[in-house]
């Protein structure tokens, strides 16, 4: 078996996370969209990868197996390993990567992690500067530790479905992966954070980020209301923001999303409404009287957009200073005049899927730079560049890839 493979170094840049390197055990979508955003800022994301691949590998229409279109979004900057560790000799190579690494991050249960020898006791023995990131479904130290737990299971139990119902007798998701990209994002601040701390005292840590928790927390801070205080001055739920009338509104030809909020703002649309009367109506004198009576004011403004086009709204409620924008669709974010105008949209060549459509990352900085890291990995594209670079000797890869436990490239 001929082990050779093109040099391939570690990817470099003059991201603020340059020169850190992260072991990412992570599969689907909350622990990748933490080790992409590690990979944007400039860190050298090595992703181990069982035989088969993430899953996230055969989710969606791709060109060729194994590269599905939410893969290439989620890794994109990432080298993928590809290990079997069910095999001693492949958890002995991990056991190097690991060795050299400043962060480790998965998203198993814990019984998992234990199972292949990747829980924070074991590895913090040989490694106890190392960063090491559990996303978890639910808290390790609550009765549902050992849960499966997806996206929609978190969405249901945080209370994100029961808010989504706006009242009626059937919850609803978010139609996105909220819970899995909350947490992510939890997981890169708190791995960062982390990290600051490392610089600091030269010690590592575990750290936890669970999913449930996380949402919650994410759900609870404005929808806890009036059960904040002991005793409860109202009921759960921010008025304003659960009123079934709160949505987009229909204008002559679209549809718009305005928010009248200070009394700037609603002194303006009572005027632009035709309805001076009702600046001096009591129920509409400040903040809180509108929350109480947020639902009759957002069937009133329903009423009236429909009455001029989106252009004339935008351009009147624009010349108020009033917050509004049109409603867009996916598909058309692609040709929004901004975010082309900032460069939001990036068409990268990847080396085996053609022209491909990245998103940059949000950050700006202005001392910092964030480059494009880099195209998502074929599985196990970059297992024997990384085996070598760990002292894995030729002899030892090629026993690794013989036995097809370290299998080099599948694509």
């Amino acid at each position: 078996m001929n082990v050779n493979a093109s040099a391939h170094s570690p990817r470099s840049s003059g991201g603020p996370l340059a020169g850190i390197r992260v072991v990412d055990f992570t599969t689907m979508l909350s622990g990748p969209y933490c080790t992409m955003m590690l990979a944007d800022l400039g860190a050298d994301v090595v992703k181990v990868e069982p035989p088969d691949g993430d899953l996230l590998r055969k989710t969606g229409p791709g060109r060729h197996p194994l590269m599905g279109p939410l893969f290439v979004q989620a890794n994109r900057g990432k080298r993928s390993v590809c290990l079997d560790l069910k095999d001693a000799g492949a958890a002995a190579a991990l056991r190097r990567i690991i060795d050299g690494a400043d962060v480790m991050i998965h998203n198993m249960r814990p019984s998992a992690a234990r199972r292949i020898g990747i829980d924070y006791e074991t590895i913090a023995a040989t490694s106890p500067a190392l960063v090491y990131c559990a996303v978890v479904g639910f808290g390790t130290a609550g009765p549902y530790a050992e849960l499966p737990a997806y996206d929609d299971v978190i969405q249901a139990a945080s209370g994100v479905a029961a808010v989504q119902s706006l009242g009626a007798d059937e919850p609803e998701y978010v139609r996105m992966a909220l819970a899995d990209k909350v947490a992510g994002l939890a997981a890169f601040g708190a791995v960062t954070a982390a990290l600051w701390y490392r610089e600091r005292t030269g010690r590592g840590q575990y750290v936890e980020v669970p999913m449930l928790e996380t949402l919650s927390a994410f759900v609870l801070m404005e929808h806890l209301y009036g059960i904040t205080f002991e005793p409860p001055t109202g009921s759960s739920g921010y008025t304003r923001v659960v009123t079934p009338e709160r949505r987009p509104f229909r204008t002559a030809d679209g549809v718009v999303s305005v928010v009248f909020y200070n009394d700037r703002h609603w002194r303006s649309f009572f005027e632009l409404a035709g309805r001076p009367d009702l600046v001096d109506d009591e129920r509409f004198d400040d903040l809180t009287t509108r929350t109480a009576h947020s639902r009759s004011l957002y069937v009133l403004v329903a009423d009236v957009m429909k009455q001029r086009t989106t252009a004339e709204w935008l351009k009147v409620l624009r010349d108020h200073d009033v917050p509004a924008m049109e409603v867009k669709s996916p598909d058309e974010l692609i040709t929004d005049q901004h975010l082309d105008a900032v460069g939001f949209f990036r068409r990268q060549e990847h080396p085996s899927e053609g022209t491909v459509v990245l998103t940059r990352p949000p950050f700006v900085f202005s001392e910092s730079t964030v480059v494009d890291a880099g195209p998502a990995p074929r599985l196990g594209e970059h297992t024997i560049d990384i085996l070598r670079a760990v002292g894995c000797t030729d002899a030892e890869i090629a026993d690794l890839v013989d036995r097809g436990v370290a299998p080099p490239v599948r694509n």
